[in-house]
Parts: C-alpha cells; sequence; structure tokens
C-alpha cells in the first residue's frame, strides 16, 4: 500500500506532533507500506521520514526543484523525486496513492488536504482520507465543514469525503476499514 502524508514543515510545533509524525512514519514502515511525502527535512516532514526510515521502510519524497536549491530535502531518501513546481508535487504526491492522511500543518498542509477532497468529491480520487486528529487539531476544521453541509455549500453524502482518527494507531486500521468512494460521486458533486 503507497499512503500519501500531508504535514507540517514548521520545526516550532509542540513536541507531541513530532511524536505522532514518527509514530506514523514507524506504523507505516512496520506494516510494509511506502510512505510518499513532500521531500522535506524540517518539521514534521523529517520527523515522519526519519521514523519510517528507522523502521527500514521506503520512503519517497516529492519536493520542487526550488526547495532543494535552498536545501529543504531530507539528506536521507534514497529516493527523491524533483518536480517543477507544487502543483506537479500535488499531482505526483497523490498520484497512484491508496490513501492520504493529513497530519497537523499549517496552508500547505491544508491545501493539499483540500484539493485531494475536492477531487474525491468529484471522483477523480477515490481512495480514503483520514485526518490525524492530534489532541483535537483538526476538531475546529471537521466543525467548520458540517457547517457547509448544513448550510448547503455541500451535500449530506460529502460528510465521508473524510474520516479522522485521534491516535496513530488507527490510521492504517481506519484505511484498511474505509470503502473506495462511490465511482459515480459527480452524480451528486453539486449541491441540489
Amino acid at each position: 500500500m503507497r499512503i500519501c502524508v500531508y504535514c507540517a514543515s514548521s520545526e516550532h510545533v509542540d513536541r507531541r506532533y513530532h511524536d505522532a509524525a514518527s509514530a506514523l512514519g514507524r506504523a507505516i514502515a512496520e506494516a510494509r507500506c511506502t510512505l510518499v511525502y513532500g521531500g522535506g527535512a524540517a518539521g514534521l516532514m523529517g520527523s515522519l521520514a526519519n521514523g519510517a526510515l528507522a523502521s527500514g521502510g521506503e520512503v519517497i519524497g516529492i519536493i520542487p526543484r526550488f526547495m532543494t536549491e535552498v536545501e529543504w530535502q531530507h539528506p536521507g531518501l534514497a529516493n527523491l523525486e524533483v518536480v517543477e513546481d507544487m502543483r506537479e508535487r500535488k499531482h505526483r504526491l497523490l498520484a497512484g496513492s491508496d490513501a492520504v492522511v493529513a497530519l497537523p500543518g499549517g496552508c500547505g498542509t491544508l491545501e493539499e488536504l483540500f484539493e485531494a477532497m475536492t477531487l474525491k468529491r468529484l471522483a477523480l480520487y477515490l481512495k480514503p482520507i483520514v485526518l490525524l486528529d492530534v489532541d483535537g487539531f483538526y476538531a475546529p476544521l471537521e466543525r467548520f465543514l458540517e457547517q457547509t453541509i448544513e448550510q448547503r455549500f455541500m451535500n449530506p453524502q460529502h460528510r465521508a469525503l473524510w474520516t479522522s482518527v485521534a491516535r496513530v494507531e488507527d490510521v492504517l486500521p481506519r484505511i484498511r476499514a474505509t470503502p473506495d468512494w462511490d465511482a459515480n460521486a459527480r452524480d451528486y458533486a453539486a449541491v441540489r
């Protein structure tokens, strides 16, 4: 299984987020899944990759060229794909992945997450999207998404675009338990 993980590059976040990222990397590696992520060495990205690498996991980093010019790439990756820009990076992260996991993050993480959710809503991506809700990080976002459904910006079926778990050990079971999205989802992508 190839698991795409979105997460922060900030070094200045609470240690609990780094610990969760490292534990997720280890869990993915120990399950013999392939980790695909943004290729960075800093922040949760680095903790995630280090956790997977320390457990002998296969890690694929996908990073835009400009980030390598300022040496943001993880030096320990055997498989680092350098792409031209952020758009290509997002496409390559998602292409061929069997699931998306979003660790806590800032605007880049959220932008990637929302693109994956939008593509799923349009039946262009059919795989599970799991929020790793470390200490309630994603609870405000989920309340906001619920509001978009209540106010008819999304249909009730769209509640199933994502799921969330609070613990790292629940991520892989949730992925395995989540069925693929309906290939006919375009029939209810528009709010009626």
